[in-house]
């Protein structure tokens, strides 16, 4: 089994890796998706607060690796990307799990080029101004996912043209077999 985490801060371009990782045969599980059909089934609100706020609040209750324990049930194809990581006992759920074939990658990108993006896609949950952007980056960072990042077999940086981002997720992938 390949089972490739995909982790990084909002906005870095995890979704352009989706993407790309889907048009190469990929399945896709995003653990964000996860929590947000939670959050639905509790009646929690769509936004960052509210689905953030439940993620936490489930973190605290049942342990950190929760929602890697929830997702890592959806994983059925022999070429999976999981989407969102957040936490070393997230990734460790993830390797009990799908053994030493799972690989750690990072994308990386600026605040500065982020904050425009989250902004752009307009989903409910999108920072209303760079304070709460930033209050957003700080929750995330305080679930370990800076830890995360740091620990990633492999880093792709997006700096620049989509485009280009997208050719190099491409390569990587195509170089995995």
């Amino acid at each position: 089994m390949n089972v490739i985490v995909v982790t990084g801060m909002p906005g870095a371009g995890k979704e352009e890796f989706v993407q790309v990782a889907r048009s190469l045969g990929y399945d896709v599980v995003r653990m964000g998706d996860v929590v947000r059909a939670e959050a639905k089934k509790q009646g929690i609100t769509g936004t960052d607060k509210g689905i953030g706020g439940f993620a936490d609040q489930e973190r605290r209750l049942h342990g950190f690796d929760v929602w890697a324990k929830r997702s890592a049930l959806y994983v059925r194809g022999e070429r999976t990307i999981i989407d969102g990581s957040r936490g070393l006992d997230e990734l460790e759920v993830f390797r009990q799990a799908f053994g030493d074939g799972v690989l750690l990658v990072a994308i990386h990108s600026s605040p500065e080029s982020r904050y425009p993006r989250l902004k752009k896609r307009g989903r409910p949950d999108a920072p209303a101004d760079w304070t709460e952007f930033v209050a957003r980056d700080k929750r995330e960072l305080g679930w370990g996912l800076g830890n995360l990042i740091a620990m990633a077999d492999v880093m792709l940086l997006n700096d620049g043209e989509m485009e280009r981002f997208k050719a190099r997720v491409g390569t990587f992938l195509t170089g995995l077999g």
